[in-house]
């Protein structure tokens, strides 16, 4: 081949083609070099340049938008009566929040005096906030030091808190960097050569960092340990202390936990210095604005039931909770196929899938979300609906943190539990745990757009026959009930 029909070949128009697209960090307009694809996220450049130097989301001078003056008359008014600074009242009020949550009114004046705090509190109750708000009020964006330090359990937890932390840090120029596992080392060792004001990771990730040099934690003097009880489930209780080893005997801590476990509490006495002790709705069984629909259930019927679920609802984000990672996979493409819009999120997943999946949840496109017990703890949707236990967890901690997923900050909610033959054995435990009993009631598929009348009792199968309507009713005591842990308003449809 000569020379000459090499330097004469039109050159391929794919190589300069552009393709329009939507950030989806910011969601603004841009254009990229390849056909964009529903499997792989596009970014606008600033976006893709933070995220390659650790952020979530761009924290950069010319990203913080002033504050209008709606939102600074707005802010006078948030939160009466904190010591709070006119910038971080306007970035709350920014927020669409005015009124402080429980947990917030009783621990944010503590931590910004400066006292050591253990907040125990349930999941969803606000304690993101309470802690991020004397944080970004303590912290010195003149000082280029790592000043405060945030662990959490899990990928998703961390992606969240930083959300929020971001979101009161970048009005007073405070740089946050994010640490977490299923990514490369790199873009987050350049971001902490960057320099930032404060870390959000997981303990894991946080002491691969320290391990190699990468993180210097001798300048902290804010330390929050979040969702303490599940890192502790995890198997992180040696990250952690090797972490706490590595800052300042002087900082402030706090802790937030949703349960006081033996190790959460000898934590608290080992590291916190004379902790005041702040608990709102601390009894984590005690759900009260969750209504409970139980129903047994054959399961070659669950997917019939599923629909007949999913088609009644209105347009609140579900959760719908699979036992296994094969078991969600599954019963999500089952889903699509049938024309629902599903997204799955399971222990499988790369980080950028995962966090494509919870993108689509929380904008809407995909509001139907199938999920193993990942999804229990440390997802913050708001407004989801209805949870649907599919599948029984292992134990009544699961549950409750499932069912925690909806009725959140006081809202309504509902959490709908199926329950076939094989786990009748597995309800029985977990109702024992839970110190309650359910009301339950058969799920008749017998006549379309009546799933939900009660069948008579030659209906049912022998499963679902009460021991008095099966004849074998026994003369020995009930089981002794203790106090109900929930505050349940069950019904029928």
């Amino acid at each position: 081949m000569s020379f000459e029909s090499l330097s004469t070949r039109p050159r391929s128009s794919d190589r300069t083609q552009r393709y329009q697209a939507v950030c989806a960090e910011c969601g603004t307009s841009t254009t990229v070099p390849f056909r964009p694809s529903n499997d792989r996220p596009v970014y606008c450049p600033a976006c893709f340049k933070a995220r390659r130097i650790g952020f979530s989301s761009p924290v950069k001078e010319s990203a913080v938008a002033p504050f209008t003056e709606s939102e600074t008359e707005a802010g006078a008014a948030v939160f009466p009566g904190m010591a709070l600074s006119a910038i971080t009242k306007a970035a709350i009020a920014r927020m669409k929040i005015f009124e402080p949550t429980p947990i917030q009114e009783k621990s944010i004046p503590q931590l910004i005096d400066g006292r050591d705090l253990i907040g125990q509190a349930r999941t969803g109750s606000g304690k993101t906030l309470a802690f991020a708000v004397p944080m970004v009020e303590q912290c010195d964006p003149s000082l280029p030091k790592i000043q405060a330090l945030v662990l959490v359990p899990t990928r998703e937890l961390a992606i969240q808190v930083a959300g929020v932390t971001e979101a009161m840090a970048s009005p007073h120029r405070l740089r946050v960097t994010l640490l977490y596992g299923g990514r490369s080392l790199v873009p987050e060792r350049s971001a902490l050569r960057r320099g930032a004001h404060i870390i959000i990771g997981t303990p894991g990730r946080t002491l691969d960092h320290l391990r190699q040099g990468d993180l210097k934690l001798e300048s902290v003097q804010f330390l929050v340990l979040d969702e303490a009880d599940e890192m502790l489930d995890r198997g992180f209780t040696h990250d952690v202390e090797a972490i706490l080893e590595h800052t300042p005997s002087s900082r402030q801590t706090a802790l937030f936990s949703a349960t006081m476990p033996q190790w959460v509490a000898k934590t608290a006495t080992k590291h916190l210095r004379n902790p005041i002790m702040v608990e709102v709705d601390a009894d984590m069984q005690e759900l009260p604005t969750v209504e409970h629909l139980v129903y047994s259930i054959q399961k070659s019927d669950k997917l019939g039931a599923l629909q007949t679920l999913l088609d009644q609802r209105n347009d609140a984000p579900v959760i719908v909770f699979g036992k296994t990672k094969h078991g969600v996979k599954k019963l999500a493409d089952q889903l699509e196929q049938l024309g629902y819009p599903v997204g799955a999120l399971q222990g499988n997943l790369s980080q950028n899938a995962r966090e494509q999946v919870m993108r689509g949840f929380r904008s809407g496109a995909a509001p139907i979300l199938i999920a193993t017990n990942v999804a229990a703890r440390g997802l913050d949707v708001e407004g989801i609906g209805q949870v649907i236990n599919y599948d029984l967890p292992d134990s009544e901690q699961l549950f409750t943190h499932r069912v925690g997923r909806t009725g959140r900050m006081g809202r309504a909610g509902e959490a709908v539990t199926f329950i076939s033959p094989d786990e009748e054995r597995k309800w029985r435990e977990i109702e024992r745990g839970l110190g309650h009993r359910f009301t339950r009631k058969p799920w008749n598929t017998s006549r379309k757009g009546e799933q939900f009348r009660p069948q008579s009792p030659q209906e049912r199968t022998p499963q679902e026959r009460t021991p008095r309507e099966s004849g074998t009713a026994s003369h020995a005591p009930a089981m002794r009930r203790r106090r109900p842990a929930f505050t349940v308003n069950s019904r029928s449809r």
